[in-house]
């Protein structure tokens, strides 16, 4: 299972769909193929190296202090894993659309990071977007990149830098941390 921390004024919220079954046993998003963790290090997001991000203990390490050393929040639209979104339930991502909504109202994430055309269509429920950015929400700029293991890596470096020059716009905000997102009233 994931445990999702939440913090208020966050720099960025990145959104999945749902978890792959590595990514859930492990209890860090993106860790069954570690190619997410290592766009983030190629875009400067976070300053570790590969060979940390690597060794799953390690991983697991930084993903239990990413947001108050980075000010990163990750949280799937779905908690329960699958191998990939064809085994998902339709509206199954109902309750977590309702969930993250009331989140970046309350919280307040400089951006909302939506991974994959899918997650944003689940939640916007929009299927004529662009990827990049999306129109605001409460105080929250929204941004869709593509999803990080198919295509050229550069592409996906290139969002993140932008996803990140985006949440450094505003700065001296006080965090406030939240361990679990059902605590948010």
């Amino acid at each position: 299972m994931i445990d999702y921390k939440i913090s208020k004024n966050a720099g960025v919220l990145f959104v999945g769909i749902n978890p792959h079954f590595g990514s859930y046993e492990r209890g860090v998003p993106f860790s069954n193929n570690k190619t997410f963790w290592y766009l983030l290090s190629d875009a400067g997001m976070i300053k570790e190296t590969r060979e940390v991000i690597k060794e799953d203990y390690k991983l697991k390490n930084l993903y239990n202090k990413i947001d108050k050393i980075y000010k990163i929040n990750f949280i799937n639209l779905i908690d329960r894993p699958s191998k990939n979104v064809s085994d998902l339930r339709k509206n199954e991502e109902k309750p977590g659309v309702y969930r993250l909504n009331k989140i970046i109202r309350k919280m307040k994430p400089r951006v909302v990071c939506f991974i994959g055309k899918i997650t944003y269509m689940k939640f916007s429920n929009d299927k004529n977007f662009k990827f990049g950015l999306q129109k605001k929400l409460y105080d929250s700029k929204m941004y869709v990149m593509h999803f990080p293991i198919r295509g050229y890596a550069n592409v996906r470096i290139k969002e993140l830098k932008t996803v990140k020059k985006l949440s450094n716009s505003i700065s001296g905000d006080k965090v406030r941390f939240i361990s679990r997102p059902e605590e948010i009233n």
